[in-house]
């Protein structure tokens, strides 16, 4: 029996997570999980960035910046692309500024107490 609901076409993001998509998000956030790291792929978020500017805006070492960089990009969350002397570096997709967006702002409600809503 159905619910009379016309029912959408099956897409892959809706369909029932497997061990493969399951292990993926895993990682992915996993590789979140790290502070620099996040603060990197936030500030990353709001446009291209340089390891200079990323390095001011992260509060963190540069050596710690880059090794975290290199890290990204071998998992393919980061891309880079030269600019003269300098690499410019960016989010892959907009799929992970909106995770790094609903990360932030589900701790937003936890330090602030604020009430859930969807």
């Amino acid at each position: 029996m159905t619910s009379g609901r016309p029912t959408a076409p099956a897409h892959d993001s809706h369909e029932q997570p497997d061990g493969d998509r399951l292990d993926a998000a895993a990682s992915l956030l996993g590789l979140l999980s790290d502070r620099t790291r996040l603060a990197i792929m936030r500030r990353l978020g709001e446009g291209e960035a340089d390891v200079t500017t990323l390095t001011e805006d992260c509060g963190a070492p540069r050596t710690s910046v880059s090794q975290h960089l290199a890290k990204l990009r071998l998992s393919g969350l980061v891309v880079a692309r030269k600019d003269g002397r300098r690499v410019v570096y960016s989010l892959r997709h907009g799929h992970l500024r909106r995770l790094v967006d609903e990360a932030l702002s589900a701790a937003d409600h936890q330090i602030r107490s604020l009430p859930p809503h969807d």
